[in-house]
């Protein structure tokens, strides 16, 4: 709880916690320049191309669109045809002017937009990605106050400091190196590695982390990590470890681009090349090559892919879910097992008073033991002190003024209210034996995992808070609805202590908890199971929880509380914070795989038909045109379907597997 403090802290000290994060603007990406440029001339020419209008009006703008779009995947086509391997950007490009070379104009120019699109979203995922790994380095400050022996003061950037020095930390500073508690007792803001919901005590012997935030006691700390071996420089290290280890993702035709890609050049080229040789005029033989490539082109194949997940993505959008990219969305469809964070994820990350247990044979009632409560901790800033005040406004209880209030870091506070001296705080520390009643009071509201403060009137403690993190409404209606959907209860994995976590699973139907994990922890634990042939799905919201997000087959943040490593590091963020639509967006992608199976069985059958007819007959190139056309639009109004508020509602319902 807060302190009087003897010294305030440096001018500036609060305000290095909280570092500006260094972003990657979108548009400072080529690729999303050219791909903007690349849209907008397509969006311009689309008009007067329908419209009829004469060709210098929009030819201009179609070839622009070719240029701006085409020269990033085709300069990466020919990279990749240099090393030997042929790959579906340049076999688009060359699609699309094989298109435009037939006259087929509006085909190529979508073509290219469309790819275009994909490069420069993949690009900026990255970027960001990139961003955030590099912002959690800001979290440790840069600078830590040395000590001499002699006891004089340096100031230091803290990737000098060396394992054995003692460093300062002042109220309201940031930790500049993991090491242990030599002097001094404070309240230590440890969610950024641990994910615990309040402030933990720390005084001497106890050990503390880089990156964490001291609260309003002074400590002297040695160093017992190199600052490139500190947890937060770890979480950062395995960040990236992750993410470039991760086993590379491909929508599913991805999967088979290469032989598709060198069959239809191989086939194009067989049509062209040998009834040239064989004495064949060369109009004609062009024709019927170009005819070819237009009907066994992807582009049917591609719109069978994009639409449904496209789709699923915007409707998710519309109800609060954010996933990132189409892979994300088939990729949630795969899940098979879900690894669930605990505070700020199952619960609101927010301490609220539970209980209100006054002592038998105090005369306050619960109303009068949570006035003075909330009065005695109005002045503090502590989470705790809020949790209490709030619930006593919550009340409409009249929170009287009080005076002479003072805090101990660890004890609790003290402060003078209607002429009546009020301690509020830990029972170990205001009681003085274990005989006391309230000692089994605060005992059995440990059992239950909450954090008991006691009241103290006058000397004579009156009643005891129970405080917790409140479960989200709909944490046990989302659990069951996970473990129906992968046919395996979820796991928790936090960093909280095992006796809360276990209330907490008790509570939600959870049999396998991992408690007390550090980052570390909690990504190993993800990758056994990955090693166990799992695809495993981990919702987090901290920056404790982004080496298990990198780690997982998919990963899953909280919105509204998320850290910015934890946004970053997901494939798909609960903007809202409603855990009843994880469950919704598994079930809605599904159904977008399912599409997509389908939609690749019409557009095969499209073009397996054409390829045919031109092959051993005489398809006509219009005929050719309006068939491959006809299959991308049938393809594309099925996978349209998921764009609909029904298909959101019968996922949530189970009634679309």
């Amino acid at each position: 709880m807060s302190s009087t403090l003897t010294r305030p802290a440096p001018e500036g000290a609060v305000r290095e916690a909280v570092v500006p994060r260094r972003r990657t603007r979108i548009f400072a990406l080529p690729e999303a320049r050219w791909a903007a440029a690349s849209l907008v001339l397509f969006l311009v020419a689309l008009p007067l191309y329908l419209l009829g209008a004469p060709a210098w009006a929009w030819g201009p703008l179609f070839a622009l669109t070719y240029a701006t779009g085409g020269w990033e995947p085709g300069w990466a086509g020919l990279r990749a045809l240099r090393d030997k391997t042929l790959d579906v950007d340049l076999l688009m490009v060359v699609a699309a002017l094989g298109a435009a070379a037939i006259g087929q104009v509006l085909d190529g120019a979508l073509l290219i937009v469309i790819f275009a699109t994909s490069g420069a979203l993949e690009a900026i995922a990255t970027a960001r990605t990139a961003d955030s790994v590099r912002g959690l380095l800001d979290l440790a400050p840069a600078t830590a106050t040395r000590l001499s022996g002699d006891g004089g003061e340096e100031s230091v950037p803290t990737a000098r400091l060396r394992v054995g020095d003692t460093i300062l930390v002042r109220p309201g500073e940031r930790i500049g190196a993991d090491g242990r508690v030599l002097e001094g007792a404070s309240e230590v803001d440890q969610a950024t590695i641990t994910g615990e919901p309040l402030p933990v005590p720390r005084e001497a012997g106890d050990e503390v982390f880089a990156g964490t935030l001291n609260g309003t006691g002074a400590l002297r700390v040695k160093v017992e990590r190199d600052p490139s071996d500190s947890v937060i420089a770890r979480i950062v290290s395995m960040v990236e470890e992750a993410s470039e280890t991760k086993a590379p993702t491909q929508l599913f035709i991805e999967k088979v681009e290469q032989r598709y890609s060198l069959g239809m050049v191989a086939a194009t080229l067989s049509l062209f090349v040998l009834p040239l040789v064989f004495g064949a005029g060369l109009q004609s033989t062009l024709l019927r090559a170009m005819t070819f490539m237009i009907v066994a082109s992807p582009c049917a194949v591609v719109l069978a892919t994009m639409p449904p997940l496209l789709s699923a993505i915007a409707n998710a959008g519309r109800h609060g879910v954010l996933v990132k990219s189409a892979v994300v969305m088939e990729r949630l469809g795969q899940v098979d097992a879900v690894a669930l964070d605990k505070t700020g994820t199952l619960t609101e990350g927010t301490p609220r008073v539970t209980d209100i247990r006054p002592l038998t044979g105090s005369s306050s009632s619960e109303g009068d033991l949570l006035r003075l409560a909330a009065a005695a901790e109005h002045p503090s800033e502590h989470p705790l002190a809020r949790a209490v005040v709030d619930a006593a406004r919550t009340r409409d209880l009249q929170i009287p003024p009080v005076e002479d209030f003072s805090s101990t870091p660890g004890t609790g506070v003290t402060a003078t209210v209607a002429g009546r001296t009020i301690a509020v705080g830990s029972p170990a520390r205001l009681l003085d034996g274990p005989d006391h009643p309230a000692v089994a009071v605060a005992a059995g509201l440990a059992e239950d995992g909450r954090t008991a403060v006691l009241v103290v009137a006058d000397g004579t403690p009156v009643g005891v808070l129970g405080i917790a993190d409140r479960l989200r409404e709909d944490a046990a209606a989302t659990t069951a609805a996970l473990g129906r959907l992968t046919g395996a209860t979820p796991l928790l994995v936090t960093g909280d202590n095992p006796r809360a976590a276990a209330r907490l699973a008790t509570e939600v139907g959870i049999t396998d908890v991992r408690a007390g994990l550090l980052p570390q922890d909690k990504a190993a634990a993800v990758r056994k199971l990955e090693e166990a042939g799992r695809k495993v799905l981990v919702v987090g919201d901290g920056v404790n929880d982004a080496p298990a997000l990198a780690a997982a087959h998919t990963g899953i943040a909280m919105g509204r509380a998320g850290s910015d490593l934890a946004l970053e590091t997901a494939d798909a963020v609960v903007v809202r914070d409603e855990l009843a639509t994880i469950p919704t967006v598994i079930a809605l992608s599904r159904r977008a795989r399912r599409l997509v199976v389908q939609n690749l069985l019409i557009a095969a059958l499209f073009i397996t038909g054409l390829v045919i007819w031109d092959l051993v007959g005489d398809l006509p190139l219009p005929l050719g045109v309006a068939g491959h056309e006809g299959s991308t639009v049938i393809v594309g109004l099925n996978g349209l379907r998921l764009l609909a508020d029904s298909a959101w509602r019968r996922a949530r319902t189970g009634t679309d597997r």
